[in-house]
Order: C-alpha cells, then sequence, then structure tokens
C-alpha cells in the first residue's frame, strides 16, 4: 500500500465513467421525437418524457426498462391515449436494441484498472437494472478488475458506508470515482470518501449538480488516465 495515502478501496461508477451509456439514451429519444412527431413539437415530447421519468422513479428505478415504460406512458399523454400500436412497437423495438447495443469502453479504462489493481481494493458501484448492467460488465472485459461489484437501486450517503465497510476499511479510507456529482461524488463525500468527478460529454438532466467547491475531499479529474497520479498526490 502506497505510504503517501491511508487509501485501500477505489469505487468506480460504471454508465458514461467506463463505458458509453447516455448517447444510447439521447439516440433513443430522438426517435421518440420524430414518432411523434406528428402530435406534439419535439422540445415538448422530451419534456413530457422527463416529467414522466421523475414520476416514475421511485416505481421502475434506474435504467433502460423504466425509460421504455416512461416512453409507452409519454406518447398515450401526448397522443390523449391514442398512440397507434405501430408507435408502442417501435418504442418496444427501440428499448430491446438499447438492451443488446454494444459496449464501448472509455478512453484509459482498461488502462486506469490495470494499474491500480493488487494495489487497492477495487469496487464496481452502479444503478439499474440488475441484468443489463451484468450484461454490460460482462461485455466491457473488465469485470476481473473487481474485488467485487454492487449493483444497487439508487446511490447515497448510505449507500457507500455500507459498501466500503463491507467491502474494504470504511468510507474515509475509500475514494468513489465517477461522472456524476449527483449519484457518484455528492453521497461519496457526505458518507466521508474522496469523492473524484471525471465529467462525461453527455450527462441525464436529472443528475445535474453543484460542483462542491469548498469540500476538501472533492477532485475533479478530465480523464481517467489521471487517477494514479491522482492518488498518489494524496
Amino acid at each position: 500500500m502506497p505510504s503517501t495515502t491511508t487509501l485501500t478501496t477505489i469505487g468506480f461508477d460504471a454508465d458514461d465513467t467506463l463505458w458509453h451509456n447516455e448517447r444510447f439514451f439521447q439516440l433513443t429519444e430522438a426517435r421518440f421525437r420524430e414518432m411523434l412527431a406528428d402530435h406534439a413539437e419535439g422540445a415538448v415530447v422530451s419534456s413530457r418524457l422527463l416529467e414522466a421519468e421523475r414520476r416514475n422513479l421511485g416505481h421502475y428505478g434506474f435504467g433502460i426498462k423504466g425509460f421504455v415504460l416512461s416512453m409507452i406512458e409519454t406518447a398515450l399523454d401526448v397522443t390523449g391515449d391514442a398512440a397507434s400500436p405501430a408507435i408502442m412497437r417501435e418504442i418496444l423495438d427501440a428499448g430491446r436494441e438499447m438492451l443488446e447495443h454494444p459496449v464501448e469502453t472509455l478512453p484509459e479504462a482498461e488502462e486506469t484498472l490495470e494499474a491500480l489493481a493488487g494495489r487497492y481494493r477495487l469496487v464496481l458501484i452502479t444503478k439499474g437494472d440488475l441484468f443489463d448492467q451484468e450484461r454490460k460488465l460482462a461485455a466491457s472485459g473488465l469485470g476481473d478488475f473487481f474485488d467485487a461489484v454492487e449493483i444497487v437501486s439508487n446511490k447515497s450517503a448510505a449507500t457507500y458506508e455500507r459498501i466500503f465497510a463491507r467491502h474494504g476499511d470504511g468510507p474515509t479510507r475509500a475514494m468513489m470515482i465517477g461522472n456524476s456529482l449527483k449519484s457518484d461524488v455528492l453521497p461519496a463525500l457526505a458518507a466521508g470518501c474522496y469523492g473524484v468527478h471525471v465529467p462525461h460529454d453527455l450527462i441525464w438532466a436529472m443528475e445535474h449538480a453543484e460542483a462542491p467547491a469548498d469540500e476538501p475531499r472533492f477532485r475533479r479529474i478530465e480523464r481517467l488516465g489521471e487517477v494514479p497520479g491522482l492518488i498518489g498526490g494524496l
């Protein structure tokens, strides 16, 4: 263990931290707007869809299946319950295609994990549909780098406290790395971890949050390849 830090455990987010994810949601949403172009402006469709997603998170959770159900609800809402069977079929087809899309890892993901594996306990911490997240991890080829995998329904300070107590030496000796300030960084900091933000070009509207500039354990980097150097400088 490096003598310059008491860090023993590192958590990584998955979607848009280790592999692309949001781009597929945005492409499908653009396709969804086209499906309903005869019924409403694209901006209206997107706004209604976001409202449906907000309402449904507590029922369906995060992930593609909940997104598809929210698209179906939005289609019925926008069309006054007159959405055609063809539109419903296209929504279902779009969701199935999302569940089958190839996994594209982000630059430096594999190299970064390889540099840290064996020196720290690595834990994948991701939220969403269990089946889909397991599929993506297997397809990514990154699974062997992790000492543990946690697929959770949501990310809170209590989530990180529990995970880093189970798989490490507690949150104060842990670091969480991810693209979402709201899910990966802020609750990890609240739990006592280091929180490292690696921004992605695309982010879901519901994941926006302000950076905690005055938090001493907060760090921001531009790419995953900076992680080993960041740790060495703690």
